[in-house]
């Protein structure tokens, strides 16, 4: 809804330069809150692997305003979350307003994917074909403990769950946006 209420006032072309923007860009935490005295947060991480953290030097800050880049200055755990300190933030207050927004690395600091990886940003709304033709969108993804589930609603309006799974899914072209599965008995029942 605010990219709409935005698009408003903004051209179409500035549309289209944000959407490219953020294509190269991947979430990897939200501040969740301060954490101490020092002017450290709480980041819920938003990666598969939390210890990317120890390697980062910086990240985008996304204030919903603008974008900032911060500079990481120390990294450590507690329970599900990553302790962030950020250079030239030393006193709680001074960091506390940004509560909830979301932190991003460009895709050149991005983990690397190994074979038959992908980014999520990369697999939403990819198109999906099965032998005989189109079938419909991934809208979202659902991380299990097992594999991934892809949530594909098609064009009929129905919502399909496929497993990541080499029987299912045959081929993905993410620069082509299309997605070969195989729909296996029982997954639309």
């Amino acid at each position: 809804m605010l990219l709409i209420e935005a698009s408003l006032y903004i051209s179409h072309e500035s549309v289209k330069d944000f959407w490219r923007h953020m294509e190269n860009i991947l979430q990897v935490g939200v501040i969740s809150s301060v954490h101490g005295v020092h002017g450290e947060v709480k980041v819920f991480p938003t990666t598969s692997d939390p210890n990317r953290y120890k390697k980062l030097k910086e990240v985008i800050l996304d204030t919903k305003k603008e974008q900032i880049t911060l500079k990481v200055s120390g990294v450590k755990f507690f329970k599900q979350f990553v302790i962030v300190k950020f250079e030239g933030y030393d006193n709680p207050n001074d960091i506390e307003k940004y509560k909830g927004c979301s932190l991003y690395v460009t895709r050149e600091n991005a983990v690397k994917l190994a074979k038959d990886e992908y980014f999520i940003a990369d697999l939403i709304d990819i198109d999906v074909y099965d032998e005989n033709g189109h079938i419909g969108v991934i809208t979202d993804v659902i991380e299990t403990g097992s594999n991934d589930v892809y949530v594909v609603k098609e064009d009929d309006g129905n919502e399909l769950l496929l497993p990541a799974i080499k029987q299912c899914i045959l081929d993905v072209n993410i620069e082509e946006g299309k997605m070969t599965v195989h729909v296996m008995d029982g997954l639309r029942d």
